[in-house]
């Protein structure tokens, strides 16, 4: 039946053959089907001794006469004879051929072993992956990893492989020093002596506890969503939600900030949807992209709050309002923001309406607020809160079908109890607490403007995320290498791919442990290496054109920059100044340097 099938799409589609008919055509296959239409030389020319052997068939011979297959099959008929001849030569030199037998249509009286044993080298395996490594060795971007051991009891300090070798850490993710929180780590040693270290599976199999229930409600309260879904990383939660929801929308479209993380780039990739990528925070871009595109087109616009390499923040307001008027999704990961910014640590979202959230009941909406307008957020525990994993907010019914479809969830292990738990005091306690979130952002002032009197080129931000400018990977993997070997100081070197050829850095990320001597000591340091390497300060930059901001217009690195237009810093002098008086009233004080102070607000 499948070969009159055959045989009738190939009437339908041949003209010759079509003038014949299916009868006369099926009995010429003799019951072969298409299979007798073949053309290949190789299997005209087929061995003797090979069992099934059968010749041309009829209806091959009925096909030559086509004035559209006749010639290639004439020319295939024409080049047998070379192919049987190259093929009783090698059939020669086979140890197995003899045992085959002459007889055509029988096997003979030993069986073909699977692999006739070649003598082709197998592939080369090992070279590949020195081939690649080399790569990266030539280009400068192999990374090397550095044995750190940060000290809970010594808070930002570490020791490296030896014990004895002491080091300050300026490059952690660690921004509030969380980890070493006592109250988080009792809250995960508690958890950890009553429910034991693992998770014992997959939410759905044996690993769904109260205390997953809880992490989530607290989640969703903190950036008031409906629910929240909780993932072992926000790479694995990026990567899960936007391959599960831009391949379930039909005819999906999908708008990426050039900057953003590469999580949210695998997880667009793995959609398969269609893209458009704009420039960092081109809005003008972005629109003209947008507008492609019928309002009832499903889109998705995916852009960060705080970008970790460049410490600039994404123009949320603005990209909401572009989301609303094209029909677009907005899709807002929080990961450096989450803890450090808003009056409860809900992020760049829920700072920018910093009075209304403040005065709002925890957990409620708060209508019309930026954080109000994106539709789904992405965010961490394993940095400003601490501890490790990753989630997504949004509406119940975005989670629930997240929840049943994505395998990035489905199929992993879930957080284990301590995570959980410690992740439950983290958030609750930076709800409440203004100490941590003060004392970072000052630090990140004063950094900020002790480098630039010594001319080291920090790119431009209102964040704080204090990157270093060098240029070049060899220079600044050098950079590096020397803050550690000679002054004791751990900045790792960041290169590309993570960020653009030529624009190699030092990232350097102030906490609230970091105290005045501390800070010196990496001014001196850093002025030290810049000139032992001959680095370009500040003021070269300038001279050359600028780079990333470095050394351009004020006018032009706003527009990268994003925040408010004439705004420095996303905590406003106000803000730290309410903070201030908040944990002053808490508890009793504020340990910060009084030299601060005056920096912060005028009296």
């Amino acid at each position: 039946m499948d070969a009159i099938k055959s045989l009738s799409l190939l009437t339908r589609a041949c003209p010759y053959l079509a003038r014949t008919g299916l009868a006369a055509l099926h009995g010429a296959a003799g019951g072969s089907g298409v299979r007798g239409l073949s053309t290949s030389a190789v299997e005209l020319a087929r061995c003797s001794v090979c069992p099934g052997h059968t010749g041309q068939s009829a209806l091959l011979a009925k096909a030559s006469e086509c004035p559209v297959v006749g010639p290639s099959i004439r020319a295939n008929e024409a080049a047998a004879p070379k192919q049987a001849a190259a093929s009783k030569q090698a059939a020669a030199s086979c140890p197995y051929a003899g045992k085959c037998g002459d007889t055509p249509g029988r096997a003979g009286s030993a069986e073909l072993p699977a692999s006739l044993g070649s003598q082709e080298a197998a592939f080369d395996y090992e070279g590949l992956y020195q081939a690649k490594l080399a790569k990266k060795h030539a280009d400068k971007s192999y990374r090397y990893f550095n044995n750190i051991n940060r000290l809970a009891s010594k808070y930002p300090q570490a020791h490296t492989a030896n014990p004895s070798n002491m080091v300050t850490v300026w490059c952690s993710n660690d921004y509030l020093g969380q980890s070493r929180n006592p109250v988080v780590v009792d809250a995960m040693t508690a958890a950890l002596n009553t429910y034991g270290a693992g998770a014992g599976g997959t939410r759905n199999i044996a690993g769904n506890s109260g205390l997953h229930v809880r992490l989530e409600a607290e989640l969703a309260g903190l950036h008031r969503k409906e629910a929240a879904l909780v993932f072992s990383s926000c790479f694995v939660a990026n990567d899960a939600t936007l391959s599960t929801l831009c391949s379930a929308l039909p005819d999906c479209v999908i708008f990426s900030d050039q900057m953003n993380h590469a999580s949210m780039i695998q997880g667009i990739r793995h959609s398969k949807a269609r893209k458009h990528v704009f420039e960092h925070n081109n809005l003008a871009q972005l629109e003209q992209q947008l507008a492609q595109y019928p309002r009832a087109t499903p889109k998705l616009i995916a852009f960060e709050s705080v970008y970790s390499m460049s410490g600039t923040v994404g123009r949320v307001p603005e990209i909401c309002a572009l989301a609303r008027k094209y029909g677009a999704l907005t899709f807002l990961d929080e990961v450096h923001a989450v803890g450090m910014y808003g009056p409860r640590g809900a992020g760049v979202a829920e700072h920018y309406d910093y009075d209304a959230s403040l005065r709002a009941p925890a957990g409620q909406r708060v209508p019309g607020s930026v954080l109000d307008q994106v539709d789904i957020i992405t965010g961490t525990l394993g940095k400003a809160f601490g501890i490790v994993g990753g989630y997504i907010a949004g509406s119940s019914a975005l989670v629930d079908m997240i929840r049943s479809y994505a395998p990035g969830f489905i199929f992993t292990t879930s957080l284990p109890p301590p995570i959980s738990a410690g992740a439950v005091a983290s958030i609750q306690y930076l709800a409440d607490s203004q100490r941590e979130r003060f004392l970072q952002q000052t630090h990140v002032r004063q950094l900020k403007a002790d480098l630039a009197r010594a001319g080291i080129p920090v790119v431009p931000n209102p964040s704080h995320i204090v990157p270093v400018l060098v240029g070049d990977a060899a220079r600044a993997k050098r950079a590096s290498d020397m803050l550690l070997a000679e002054h004791s100081i751990y900045v790792q070197s960041i290169n590309h791919p993570t960020v653009p050829v030529g624009e190699e850095r030092l990232r350097i990320t102030p906490g609230p442990g970091h105290d005045a001597a501390m800070r010196a000591r990496l001014v001196a340091a850093l002025d030290a290496v810049w000139s032992a390497l001959g680095l370009r300060r500040s003021a070269d930059w300038e001279r050359e054109g600028g780079r990333c901001g470095v050394g351009e217009s004020r006018t032009n690195s706003e527009l990268h920059v994003g925040w408010k237009r004439g705004v420095d810093f996303v905590w406003e002098d106000h803000q730290l100044k309410q903070a201030h008086d908040y944990e002053l009233a808490r508890t009793g004080a504020v340990p910060v340097a009084p030299a601060l102070l005056p920096m912060i607000w005028a009296a």
